[in-house]
């Protein structure tokens, strides 16, 4: 018997993602699919998106070169932009885009032999998340050089935001006033909109969008209602039951003890697939369509289920981990995690893709 644990990605949510956030940004958008599309394969997210995203974005080189070879055709960002020379020369030579965020990549962009027009710059502004990008002051020169480049094609004006998915505070429109001033007698298209800025913040919502965590279904401010459909669904079975009299404890560190006659499920599914260790007695997780608790630490290969209010749940009943019923959000918060390390952190776990025509 094959073991059970599987990753199912359904291709037509990506796709329903993608539109709905592209929609309500209004322009284009670039499908964020760095970091193996956030555990959900690069490539065949891509695939799946050809003729309906206007291009993609990664993190690194190496990345944008496996979906060139994997025959990808659209434009891809590269969010790092190029390490050295090499890189910059052959991202130039597939028509991959570049962010420069720094002015030793314009120092290879002026040094490196090039072709003419064969550099589509993306100039980041550190607009106040004081991570990667020009300062405020920095950004007009860093474009003036850019500009004087013959090999540069054009030249988009982007930044990033810190805490675009908490409405509740300033520090956003205080980044899109930032970017707005340091940037207002500049040439060239804009990206602003991460995911958080896509749903939370309107003046943000520019030429491009990038979408990123919304392309998955894993909804930023789960607090509202969005429409999104989760991608993935982390499923299994359970393969064995066991009876936990009161008084007996379960699992390594026995950080669980019954206080009464309980039926416990085993699940093959651990920490070695990308179910979080840290994921306390309690974290919802569906039976047979029925909610329930895991209880007991998760190991490595397997985490336990409590099973004694569904008598009809035994070996071989279907477990769904995170999905169209279990939100990844709650799962996340409880192991006190976000759902986007979540989500990269599976592994080992077959991936299966399907369609689902919602």
């Amino acid at each position: 018997m094959t073991r059970p644990a599987q990753a199912l990605i359904d291709l037509d949510a990506l796709r329903h993602n993608y539109l709905l956030a592209r929609n309500l940004h209004g322009g284009r958008a670039l499908a964020v699919i760095k970091a193996n599309a956030y555990g959900h394969g690069a490539v065949r997210c891509a695939q799946a998106l050809h003729g309906i995203a206007d291009g993609f974005a990664v993190a690194f080189a190496a990345e944008a070169f496996e979906l060139r070879a994997a025959g990808i055709e659209e434009p891809i960002l590269i969010l790092e932009g190029c390490f050295d020379s090499d890189e910059l020369i052959e991202s130039a030579r597939l028509g991959i885009w570049t962010a420069v965020h720094q002015k030793s990549q314009i120092d290879a962009i002026e040094k490196t032999p090039l072709p003419a027009g064969s550099v589509h710059a993306w100039l980041k502004v550190d607009s106040g998340m004081n991570r990667a990008g020009f300062e405020l002051y920095e950004v007009a020169a860093a474009h003036g050089r850019l500009s004087a480049c013959t090999s540069v094609a054009d030249i988009t004006l982007m930044t990033h935001f810190a805490q675009s998915d908490e409405p509740e505070t300033f520090a956003t429109q205080k980044q899109i006033d930032a970017f707005d001033a340091a940037t207002a007698d500049l040439p060239g298209p804009r990206s602003l909109s991460n995911s958080g800025g896509i749903l939370a913040w309107p003046l943000s919502r520019r030429d491009w969008a990038r979408v990123g965590i919304l392309l998955y279904g894993a909804d930023p401010m789960p607090e509202q209602t969005h429409h999104l459909v989760p991608v993935m669904t982390l499923q299994s079975e359970v393969f064995a039951v066991k009876m936990l009299e009161p008084g007996e404890s379960l699992g390594y560190g026995a950080t669980f003890t019954a206080k009464v006659h309980m039926r416990i499920g085993l699940i093959a599914m651990g920490y070695a697939d990308g179910y979080p260790r840290c994921a306390p007695t309690g974290t919802p997780i569906a039976v047979d369509g029925f909610v329930t608790r895991t209880i007991g630490r998760v190991s490595m290969d397997m985490l336990t289920v409590d099973l004694t209010d569904l008598p009809q749940a035994g070996v071989g009943s279907k477990v769904e981990c995170w999905g169209r019923q279990i939100d990844i959000n709650t799962v996340a918060k409880l192991a006190g995690t976000i759902s986007y390390e979540l989500l990269c952190n599976v592994k080992r776990v077959p991936i299966v893709y399907s369609t689902t025509s919602i």
